[in-house]
């Protein structure tokens, strides 16, 4: 999976920024990556992050492992763990997240349950991680359009 969404477009040839494939690759593995982390990868590594699979078990747990020897090379300090949810809502079909639901309505859009059963699993992991207050919001109305969500 190396599609990226047009709202990345402006740092994604340079891979400058985390984008949201390796975003949700590393919240699927439970590591949390900084960007000074990331910057101090080669392109190369970074190339490699997103075209390497994390789905399966194994691939989760061979992501995991290629990205913490990374960092350790590269920063001299291990990975900070997250929490790997069970049942992330991203995967969920079924049920707008509240708070994903509120965001939305902010600008003017209702998401129905139909809207976001159509979206990819990546398309509704990027629209929960671009609602999460502090986030820097801008590319929320552009991933909304970019969905065909108004």
């Amino acid at each position: 999976m190396t599609d990226f969404f047009q709202f990345e477009a402006d740092f994604v040839d340079s891979l400058r920024c985390i984008p949201m494939q390796v975003r949700c690759k590393l919240d699927t593995c439970g590591i949390k990556l900084k960007l000074s982390d990331w910057n101090q990868m080669t392109i190369d590594e970074r190339q490699a992050l997103v075209e390497l699979p994390c789905t399966t078990k194994t691939e989760i747990q061979s992501y995991r492992e290629y990205i913490e020897q990374l960092i350790i090379q590269r920063t001299g300090i291990p990975t900070t763990k997250l929490p790997i949810e069970p049942h992330p809502a991203w995967l969920d079909s079924a049920t707008v997240p509240a708070s994903l639901q509120e965001k939305a309505q902010e600008i003017g859009v209702t998401l129905t349950q139909q809207n976001w059963a159509d979206l990819t699993p990546l398309q509704r992991f990027a629209l929960i991680k671009l609602s999460h207050p502090g986030h820097e919001n801008k590319n929320f109305p552009r991933a909304i359009a970019e969905f065909h969500l108004f």
